[in-house]
């Protein structure tokens, strides 16, 4: 296909494009990692201590940032190199935008993007995990597809070592869709199980206020939506072979789904996510949260709890944990 052909310089186009939106996507990226690490380091108000959960979400931020500027830095190198280092190859850049597999360079960007993929899938399913109470008949399918969507990366990465185009490589469309539907499930798990204890408590309380769970909901769906949205179109244009429309989704999705993780983590860390103190057992409550201490929440206003860090389980008042544990 001449370099000049409209498809060519649509992929062309495209290749350009896909690194202008990777480069404002991963300012985005760069800059929440900053503000999250600042939270995650902050120390909380009231004279709290910093919980040990807080070490583990900044190391969280710093691989996955690290991950992400690899993929990054490579895939802004070999776009120089299209159009400046290897501008006389035959067949032009589309040539070079098809083949990039024959360059390591782009080997290093695909296998730091798929790791750091790893991690950010890593931390839903913990979330996952810890909003069930580790329940089994949750856990076996989501480590199933866990360990399914590693394998097939696996799978990518030694085919594309081997020099085979992206866009011909096999198992990236099994792969995509997994990754997807791990996000997705993650989810409606998690909104489903806050909205079921949300109806449970509303039927013991009749005055409970139910606004901190709709929170979680709203903030855990929002995390979601947008890079489902972008996800879903690469794994549309990649089965359709729209390669324009793939190299554009391509090199901006891993700092995208980075961004979803990072406003969770930011709104955990300075308070504006909150998890209570609630159970599906006859024995009592039983405290879950992603990370962190228990605070006494009759000395706070409702304020004050929506500012309170994720790490910190939310008490409720002595009416409120009797009746909740009462609850089955």
């Amino acid at each position: 296909m001449p370099s000049s052909s409209p498809p060519a310089l649509w992929l062309e186009r495209s290749r350009l494009d896909g690194m202008l939106l990777g480069g404002v996507s991963y300012g985005i990226f760069l800059l929440l990692t900053v503000q999250s690490l600042i939270a995650l380091t902050r120390r909380p108000p009231r004279g709290g201590k910093i919980a040990d959960h807080r070490l583990a979400l900044a190391f969280y931020v710093v691989i996955t940032f690290i991950l992400g500027t690899i993929s990054f830095a490579a895939n802004a190198r070999f776009t120089e190199m299209i159009w400046i280092d290897l501008r006389d190859v035959p067949g032009g850049p589309s040539e070079l935008i098809e083949n990039e597999m024959d360059y390591r360079i782009n080997i290093l960007a695909l296998s730091s993007g798929h790791v750091q993929e790893w991690f950010m899938q890593g931390l839903l399913l913990h979330r996952c995990f810890v909003v069930w109470d580790w329940a089994r008949y949750v856990m076996i399918p989501m480590i199933t597809l866990y360990i399914a969507m590693i394998a097939l990366s696996i799978v990518i990465q030694v085919e594309a070592s081997a020099g085979i185009a992206f866009y011909n490589i096999s198992p990236e469309l099994a792969y995509l869709c997994i990754q997807v539907g791990l996000t997705v499930l993650y989810t409606v798990l998690v909104a489903h199980r806050l909205l079921a204890m949300r109806r449970k408590m509303k039927g013991a309380l009749a005055q409970y206020d139910s606004g901190t769970y709709d929170t979680i909901v709203i903030m855990v769906a929002e995390s979601a939506v947008a890079y489902s949205i972008f996800a879903i179109t690469f794994i549309v244009a990649f089965a359709l072979h729209y390669n324009g429309v793939t190299t554009l989704c391509f090199l901006s999705i891993g700092q995208l789904q980075g961004i979803a993780q990072l406003f969770i983590i930011i709104r955990v860390a300075t308070g504006r996510a909150v998890t209570h103190e609630w159970s599906t057992r006859v024995g009592g409550p039983t405290p879950i949260a992603f990370s962190g201490t228990v605070s006494d929440a009759t000395k706070e206003s409702n304020d004050e709890r929506m500012a309170r860090a994720e790490q910190d389980i939310h008490a409720y008042s002595a009416s409120e944990k009797a009746a909740e544990a009462n609850i089955v």
